[in-house]
């Protein structure tokens, strides 16, 4: 048999087989039907076993993880991607799928007429609904049986899905070469960026790939691979769903050679909720993308000035929802020499004299003191505890205001004494703080100057407590889960919280920062171990940690040179003008020449002329310590609703202070009124001459 006579066979044997093949796709009924029971129902998860990703605030991707299998399949729904890309897609994979049934009869009688014509498969006719198809159950081979195989699941996924959903498989589960399935992993892969974000040239690139995925992978073929855009750019031209122009200009991208890393930004947060939910797809966290990109970098950029053991950590809380915008635990999450990989936001450390502000808020709280109230910052003695500055100097006697800002030790440890430590103490635990003390010794003096251990979450919550008025925030990280409940928790009243952001907004900021923009606080923890920095205004609070996390000494570490510049980067990073947090309405501002004369001074003897009044303990006799005083406020404040106060023992004369302000002049009568300006929680204090103090906390209904 000839040459000729041989090939005329083999392409009558080939047609005879596409003639069958297509007789059984429109098919016998009866036969058609035992063929599509025998398959089975269709599979539909693999499209489910994806990447876990976790995703901000707004849906933006922060951190991505491969599958079991060792494949980025990221998430993905059409309304994620340009309408244009759907239309290239479709233009060129399947032009009429907005209108058949799964398969398109027109393409396979083209295939194959030109199967026939020339020998051999020059087109499949597949459908994008084919290729889900053969996406979902996976073959290699090409055959007749593996085509109908299609041809029937196709039919299939018609009827069960919609055109969305079946655009949706596929823009999951298309190869695109290597360990890459899917446009989103393909597109931040090749470009970097969400498919959203595609030109022209880069979308069709992306339409080309998964024809030929091996073949045609811009990172090993740049060549093959522009050549297949090239035609999809073609194509589009010719079907008018760009310009000419947006044609020329799309084939004039260059082709990516390498591929780009995916992100890892916030690994410490992602990797715990994997490790929590290790079946959960979508994690998504209350940060803001942008702002936690640049905090790592921030972060990074500093540590890599400094000692090469040490890491850091930024927290950043939206002070009005208790969201955390950004967090970041360490300086650099792979590096082993700093101990990347331990998330520093959630580990105990001494937070220095950071935690002064919240001793003076109780002392303003409680009328021990006013800011302008004068204090001794001179040696001073507590049995065998003597105190000293961090300079080791004297400042004589100070404002308590100037004592905050310029962090003296001395008046710190004396205010402590005045409210006693373990009512500090009581006041961080009930506001929230996990606070951890020496176990072989009750707590000390030594807690004005960081003597216990602290995380630098709570930390930061603390202080957005008093932005907020000493409301304590709900702290809210993850979006994806039922948000905590209010537990109404304070860490100081609201007068007392804005004296207190008033002094830490006239703290000296560090060189080239502008001066009177936030409120913060550093501390420098014993042995140069930790550097805090935390600063607020009434929008957001940031906290910020230097150290190593071993715990290792690192001489030099000074807060104020060392984590307060980071801090203010950090604030500068924050879009907005900054909003200093808002004076209450009773806040009493005043010179010390000013104050009712107990408050002038934190130490004085007592007058002569009432040295034969009576001095037994003083105590506030009423209200009484939680008491619920109904003086028909629910209808308003009137002048007749008036809150009776006595106190017994002391030296008079008495003053005594509402919710931090003073009301009236000393008086020594032991008897008062004063009128609140509405219900809720009052917290009444009373002064006699000798300094002594008693508070009570009371609701008023």
């Amino acid at each position: 048999m000839s040459a000729g006579a041989r090939e005329r066979k083999r392409r009558r044997k080939y047609a005879a087989a596409m003639i069958v093949a297509a007789a059984l796709g429109l098919g016998v009924p009866a036969a058609w039907e035992n063929y599509v029971a025998s398959l089975g129902p269709l599979d539909y998860s693999p499209a489910q076993r994806g990447s876990t990703v976790a995703v901000d605030r707004n849906g933006q991707l922060l951190r991505a993880f491969t599958t079991k299998e060792g494949r980025w399949r990221l998430p993905l729904e059409t309304q994620d991607v340009d309408p244009r890309f759907l239309a290239m897609l479709k233009g060129y994979e399947d032009n009429r799928f907005d209108s058949h049934e799964g398969i398109d009869w027109r393409a396979m009688l083209r295939a194959v007429t030109q199967a026939v014509t020339n020998g051999r498969v020059v087109s499949g006719g597949s459908t994008l609904t084919m290729q889900v198809a053969r996406l979902l159950e996976p073959r290699d081979e090409r055959t007749l049986p593996a085509k109908l195989r299609q041809i029937v699941r196709a039919a299939q996924i018609e009827r069960q899905l919609s055109k969305k959903e079946i655009l949706d498989l596929y823009l999951v589960l298309a190869p695109y070469g290597g360990n890459l399935e899917g446009l989103r992993a393909a597109s931040i892969a090749y470009f970097g960026k969400e498919p959203k974000r595609l030109s022209f040239g880069e979308q069709a690139l992306l339409v080309a790939i998964p024809q030929a995925p091996e073949v045609r992978r811009p990172d090993r073929a740049t060549g093959i691979a522009k050549r297949a855009r090239d035609r999809v750019i073609d194509r589009a031209v010719e079907r008018k769903l760009i310009t000419r122009e947006e044609g020329e200009r799309a084939k004039s991208e260059a082709v990516p050679s390498q591929r780009h890393p995916f992100p890892s930004n916030a690994p410490h947060a992602s990797e715990a909720a994997l490790a929590a939910a290790p079946s959960q797809r979508i994690l998504q966290f209350s940060y803001d993308r942008a702002l936690q990109v640049s905090l790592e970098a921030l972060l990074k950029e500093h540590g890599e000035r400094l000692d090469p053991k040490i890491t850091g950590a930024i927290v950043v809380i939206d002070n009005k929802s208790g969201h955390i915008l950004a967090r970041v635990g360490s300086a650099d999450y792979f590096s082993s020499e700093r101990a990347g990989a331990i998330d520093m936001t959630n580990a105990l450390r001494s937070p220095g004299s950071a935690l002064k502000p919240f001793i003076y808020a109780l002392a303003f709280e409680n009328g021990v003191a006013h800011p302008e109230t004068m204090v001794d910052d001179r040696r001073t003695r507590y049995g065998i505890y003597a105190p000293e500055n961090f300079d080791l100097t004297f400042q004589g006697q100070v404002s308590a205001r100037l004592a905050l800002q310029m962090s003296l030790n001395i008046p710190a440890v004396a205010l402590l004494n005045e409210v006693t430590p373990s009512r500090f103490l009581a006041r961080m635990k009930n506001a929230g703080a996990n606070i951890v003390v020496p176990k072989e010794a009750p707590p000390g003096l030594a807690l004005a100057l960081g003597g216990l251990g602290i995380t630098l979450t709570d930390l930061a919550r603390l202080y957005s407590g008093l932005a907020r008025g000493g409301d304590m925030p709900q702290l809210v990280e993850r979006l994806d889960r039922p948000r905590p409940s209010a537990q109404g928790a304070t860490i100081a009243e609201p007068v007392a919280s804005w004296y207190v952001a008033d002094i830490l907004r006239g703290t000296p900021p560090p060189t080239n920062a502008l001066a009177g923009k936030i409120s913060f606080k550093t501390g420098t923890s014993y042995g140069y171990r930790d550097a805090i920095a935390v600063g607020f205004d009434s929008r957001v609070t940031i906290a910020v940690w230097l150290g190593r996390a071993d715990n290792g000494a690192v001489h030099g570490l000074v807060a104020r040179q060392a984590a307060a510049p980071v801090l203010f980067d950090a604030f500068a990073r924050i879009p907005g003008a900054i909003a200093p947090v808002t004076r209450p309405p009773n806040a009493l501002v005043a010179r010390t020449s000013e104050l009712p004369p107990p408050l002038r001074s934190l130490r004085k003897d007592t007058p002569k002329a009432i040295a034969s009044a009576q001095t037994s303990e003083m105590k506030i006799a009423y209200p009484p310590q939680g008491a619920r005083v109904d003086l028909g406020l629910a209808r308003g404040p009137t002048r007749e609703a008036l809150l009776a106060l006595k106190v017994q023992g002391g030296v008079a004369p008495f003053t005594w202070i509402v919710n931090g302000a003073p009301i009236g002049t000393p008086e020594h009568r032991r008897q008062s009124t004063w009128t609140p300006d509405g219900a809720g929680f009052a917290r009444v204090s009373v002064i006699d001459a000798k300094g002594t103090t008693d508070s009570v906390l009371v609701r008023l209904e």
